[in-house]
């Protein structure tokens, strides 16, 4: 049943028409900045900023809508002899992978193509990252709110939290404090933020860490080093993990 639950949400997705529109928008972009720059690590550094703006929207956004649309079906699955904790997994394996093989096919081809070894593997890992953490996201969003529209703007205001607000915060911070040495406090508030994690592991690849401001140099001696690169890897897979288990703790005990 946990197979068939996956199998039936990846292809019900896949047909999706906003997944296919997403996967083309990645795909016309990701071709579009790598056909004008000349450099590589000038495409990547666009393409990156384009990613982490693009990829966190549409997936917590679509997994909170599509789990809300979801519901009926949902409550049938749990008629049925099946273990609310694996319809949940289903259900979230079925949106990542989706989700992921939608970035895989919109984005990774060019980058393969187009970006030198590491890095182009240091920036499809990160893109499938953000993806799992987002998704993961929108199933905590989906499961706090019974109400679709409190829900998605849940979903909204993490997004515009964790994309714009979150750096006008840590800029902020960083002129009040600017008399302090404060730069090794910005290397754990750095965890606090999944997209800034990817941001500082894709740009320390590309060995232009001044771009990360003064404290630049302190990011590259800790997350430039072996222990640090692993640090930063396993921030970001519990970025993913604890939030999904969180709503698949709730989602167990919830009287639907």
């Amino acid at each position: 049943m946990f197979n068939k639950i996956q199998k039936f949400i990846l292809f019900d997705i896949l047909k999706n028409r906003i997944v296919i529109a997403y996967t083309l928008l990645l795909a016309v972009l990701a071709w579009s900045v790598f056909s004008l720059e000349d450099d590589s690590n000038k495409g990547v550094l666009t393409l990156l900023n384009i990613v982490l703006l693009t990829t966190p929207l549409v997936s917590i956004i679509f997994t909170t809508i599509y789990l809300y649309n979801s519901a009926e079906f949902i409550e049938l699955l749990l008629s049925q002899p099946v273990r609310r904790s694996k319809i949940w997994a289903g259900l979230f394996l079925g949106l990542f992978f989706s989700l992921g093989l939608s970035f895989m096919i919109g984005a990774g081809i060019p980058i393969l193509l187009f970006v030198a070894g590491r890095t182009a593997f240091i920036l499809l890992v990160m893109g499938i990252l953000i993806t799992a953490i987002f998704v993961s996201l929108g199933f905590l969003c989906t499961i706090l709110a019974r109400d679709k529209a409190r829900g998605i703007g849940i979903a909204i205001l993490l997004w515009l939290y964790f994309s714009l607000l979150f750096d006008g915060l840590v800029l902020f911070l960083l002129f009040q404090f600017a008399d302090y040495p404060i730069e090794k406090v910005m290397v754990v508030v750095s965890a606090l933020n999944p997209i800034d994690l990817a941001r500082i592991f894709i740009i320390l690849q590309l060995d232009v860490s001044a771009m990360l401001g003064y404290t630049g140099a302190i990011f590259k001696d800790f997350f430039g080093t072996g222990l640090g690169a692993v640090l930063g890897f396993l921030l970001l897979c519990l970025w993913a993990v604890i939030p999904y288990l969180i709503s698949r703790r709730l989602f167990i005990r919830k009287d639907l």
